[in-house]
């Protein structure tokens, strides 16, 4: 419910906010145009509807920041949250001298602002300083806004595709109003030269200018900002009073995974003792138990541990977390826990929707395959840096191509070799067929390579494929940014010693029996062996191709 009122709440005063950039943008048109707009954009908020609307929005709004605050454990927080958390308090100090001056003086002091013009005339005749304040305060409470309003979309499937859209819309929106705006006041400025203008122009659209209403005005703005910080400073204070009272209840230890220990207080959520500690850890939405992302690993004594509130449980049974699973950020241990952070810090908004059970670590049959170039080592010694590169990526890119194409997964680039993994979604029998296409698409594809590299190569590339078939531990493996889907396990070492048995043989590509039975392709006429496999007590049979062009 605090979730869906703070966004309701915001909406309304985006609306505000965006129906004022709108009228101003029409300044780049004329005033009259902005006046004409502003005919019946005025209207509708200063209505009864209207302004019970607003200000009840702006109510609810600043309670909630003023509870968000109270709850946050700890001020240490990204850039995007604290920028927002900043502007957000800003923005009634900056505010409430432009809605005194105009809305309470055009109500109960008989001024008159429902004309752009009137509204243009203070701010850069009489009062240009509250005209750039008034403007500041609009950019402010829009990147407010678009903050957000980015931490609610981000999480949406569709937001990839519509994010440079929206990127756009939000800043030619500012733009354009800034623009509008500072030719309405150029072409204010240009009539106020006529002092006849400007008397006439005061006296159709007066303003609350005795010394008692503007004295009535100032203590009314002093008075309202006061009471803003009052609360703010309110809060502040009563977070102190509660660290201080948690101190003495006791301290809570959390053990990360590098055998960090961070004490805390009772209270203190697991991603908030993170970012005390100065410890990276994922959370696109902010900390409000939305994209997933901030998910760990608990273990501890369970029944110091909160039970998730169904708003957490949701969103973990929309991932498909294991039961030892919980949001960091929604988690505030009583008693000490060994956490396991399960994402990278620079998790994506996307990882936060469901994902493969194999991500988590479990043993699928899966297929296989190593290439490897031939005699790269002498080859690279007769070239420069900087053409050993330009042949790797040439050749990782072909390579790529034809294992993404086939259906496979590039598991990572091994100095000059490459692992694919085949079968993670479809299955051992459709990933050994998809492996066998990828290893004659990189046959084809070497052909193509060889001939537009001809003048750059003293000899053609050679290259020998390994692929088996069989159970694999997979899962998401690394530390920090070199995080990846891989596999181990005896079926890779298989694969990978398949893929130096071409050496031996003389041969492109060599494949295990089992992935030839596996893939059901009639390979009778490919030449078999029966070898050795260190580590295997078995004996194992292989087919030998020379080429694997030769594949059906």
């Amino acid at each position: 419910m605090i979730r869906r009122l703070r966004l309701g709440s915001g909406v309304i005063m985006l609306a505000y906010v965006l129906t004022h950039l709108v009228n101003h943008m029409l300044g780049l048109a004329s005033v009259k145009t902005m006046d004409e707009a502003l005919s019946h954009i005025y209207p509708v908020w200063t209505s009864t509807a209207g302004t019970v609307a607003l200000y009840g929005a702006f109510s609810i709004h600043y309670a909630l920041a003023l509870w968000a605050l109270w709850q946050r454990r700890t001020l240490r927080m990204s850039g995007g949250e604290a920028l927002q958390l900043v502007m957000g308090f800003a923005i009634p100090f900056m505010l409430v001298e432009h809605v005194v001056s105009t809305r309470v003086a055009d109500t109960y002091f008989g001024a008159n602002y429902g004309y752009y013009i009137s509204v243009l005339a203070t701010y850069w005749v009489v009062n240009p300083g509250r005209g750039a304040n008034q403007l500041a305060v609009l950019l402010v409470a829009w990147i407010h806004a678009m903050i957000g309003l980015r931490y609610n979309l981000v999480l949406r499937p569709w937001y990839g595709r519509w994010q440079p859209y929206f990127y756009a819309a939000a800043l030619l929106v500012p733009v354009l109003a800034i623009l509008g705006a500072i030719e309405g006041g150029r072409q204010v400025l240009a009539l106020a030269q006529d002092p006849a203008y400007l008397s006439q122009l005061l006296a159709d659209h007066p303003h609350a200018d005795t010394a008692q209403g503007v004295a009535r005005l100032q203590a009314m703005t002093v008075g309202i900002r006061l009471g803003f910080l009052f609360a703010l400073i309110a809060v502040l204070a009563a977070r102190v009073l509660r660290w201080q009272w948690q101190r003495w209840r006791g301290i809570v230890r959390l053990t990360y995974p590098s055998g960090k220990v961070v004490e805390i207080v009772p209270g203190l959520s697991v991603l908030e003792a993170s970012r005390f500690a100065g410890i990276p850890h994922a959370s696109v939405c902010g900390g409000r138990g939305r994209c997933s992302t901030c998910r760990i690993r608990v273990a501890g004594d369970r029944a110091r541990l909160p039970a998730a509130s169904p708003e957490e449980r949701k969103v973990l049974d929309r991932v498909g977390a294991a039961p030892d699973v919980r949001l960091a950020c929604q988690l505030r241990p009583l008693g000490d826990l060994r956490v396991t952070p399960l994402l990278p810090p620079n998790a994506q908004a996307s990882d936060g929707f469901r994902r493969p059970d194999y991500l988590q670590g479990m043993e699928k049959e899966i297929a296989i395959l190593f290439v490897d170039i031939r005699a790269f080592t002498q080859l690279s010694e007769q070239k420069l840096p900087y053409d050993v590169v330009f042949l790797l990526n040439r050749y990782f890119a072909e390579m790529g191509v034809a294992v993404e194409r086939a259906g496979g997964r590039i598991d990572k680039f091994i100095g000059d070799g490459v692992m694919a993994l085949f079968g993670l979604d479809s299955g051992p029998e459709a990933g050994s067929r998809e492996a066998l296409a990828a290893a004659r698409a990189m046959a084809e594809r070497l052909v193509e390579l060889n001939r537009a590299l001809e003048h750059d190569l003293t000899e053609p590339l050679r290259i020998g494929i390994g692929i088996h078939v069989g159970p694999a531990i997979v899962g998401e493996m690394g530390y920090g940014k070199a995080v990846s889907v891989t596999a181990v396990g005896d079926s890779v070492n298989t694969a990978s010693r398949l893929e130096a048995l071409t050496k031996t043989y003389g041969a492109q590509l060599v494949v295990s029996e089992t992935l030839a039975v596996h893939a059901g392709i009639d390979l009778g006429f490919v030449p078999r062996h029966e070898i050795e496999i260190r580590g295997r007590v078995e004996r194992m049979r292989i087919l030998a191709l020379a080429s694997a062009l030769d594949l059906p």
